[in-house]
């Protein structure tokens, strides 16, 4: 088989999120990529280092200087002439792009997928997260989103794939770039980083959020998460939710403060190495994923921790 993965990029890098995919594709067959954007050259390169990749279509037009979906997903489904397989990472980038690409194939998606057990054969979660499904594709032509948390990530030096410029397929004119609004921190990216503090609705309000959490996450180095409850009440912004309405993180430390864990936040973080949960309610959901946990108020106790680091 032959598989197309979509190369995530941001400042003329390969995010981390590609990676894993690229993992899952290997174990289909052959492994191409597709780098889409205006001035991408620094990122073809980069993907063609990663090990295992045999070819990176690059697509560099200006219709592509956003990544718009409905600009992108044509040329992959063009692309699918001589590939088997379509593989986006399981990120709002991937889910925005895949889906239209299935449906312009006339294919069913195959989503966020844990395992590929044969060519046409994955598993993937149902029920946030609490029971896994074995499902069996007989489409032509298959599109999956991987799961990020659930693969290996492939090594960024190693290979030798070679690069083929693709020929652009236009802007269909269905949607217009306005603007973004970025979010700027020193902290690590919450799919990247290695230790994530998360708080939840217990905090209060935002500034006991932030004048807590923040100095315990600077001290560790980590990224800062939040509930969804934490976020709907407008403590945090959109992009710290952790969980199944946010984003799945598999970090070596999760440390979840005042968070009691509803079945909805447990589905992101769950593949975390180690849990660590602060409550005050000792009967917490949260305590039954947890590795350690701490049963006290976290007013007293996070000041505590983060002045002992």
């Amino acid at each position: 088989m032959k598989t197309l993965v979509l190369v995530e990029h941001e400042g003329g890098a390969v995010k981390d999120a590609t990676l894993p995919a690229v993992t899952a594709a290997s174990k289909l067959g052959e492994v191409h990529l597709l780098v889409v954007g205006e001035g991408v050259g620094s990122v073809a390169d980069a993907a063609a280092k990663i090990a295992g990749v045999g070819k990176v279509h690059v697509a560099d037009d200006a219709a592509y200087a956003h990544e718009l979906a409905e600009n992108v997903a044509p040329l992959v489904a063009q692309l699918m002439a001589h590939h088997d397989a379509f593989l986006a990472p399981a990120t709002s980038h991937g889910k925005d792009i895949a889906p239209r690409v299935a449906a312009l194939l006339d294919v069913m998606q195959i989503s966020d997928i844990l395992s590929v057990e044969g060519d046409d054969i994955f598993t993937r979660p149902i029920y946030a997260g609490n029971a896994i499904a074995t499902v069996q594709s007989s489409d032509a032509k298959k599109v999956i989103t991987v799961r990020g948390t659930a693969f290996e990530k492939a090594a960024r030096e190693g290979g030798s794939g070679m690069i083929e410029k693709v020929g652009s397929t236009g802007d269909k004119g269905l949607s217009n770039f306005v603007g973004a609004e970025l979010s700027k921190s020193e902290r690590p990216e919450l799919t990247s980083a290695k230790v994530i503090v998360s708080g939840g609705r217990a905090f209060q309000n935002s500034e006991n959020f932030h004048s807590m959490l923040d100095p315990l996450a600077d001290k560790l180095g980590a990224g800062v998460g939040a509930s969804r409850a934490a976020v709907d009440a407008g403590y945090a912004p959109n992009d710290y939710q952790v969980g199944q309405t946010g984003k799945i993180v598999a970090p070596e430390v999760y440390i979840a403060i005042g968070i009691s864990g509803a079945i909805q936040h447990l589905a992101g973080m769950k593949d975390s190495k180690t849990i660590i949960a602060i409550n005050k309610d000792e009967d917490a959901p949260i305590f039954q994923v947890a590795d350690i946990g701490l049963v006290g108020d976290l007013f007293k106790i996070v000041p505590e921790l983060t002045g002992k680091l």
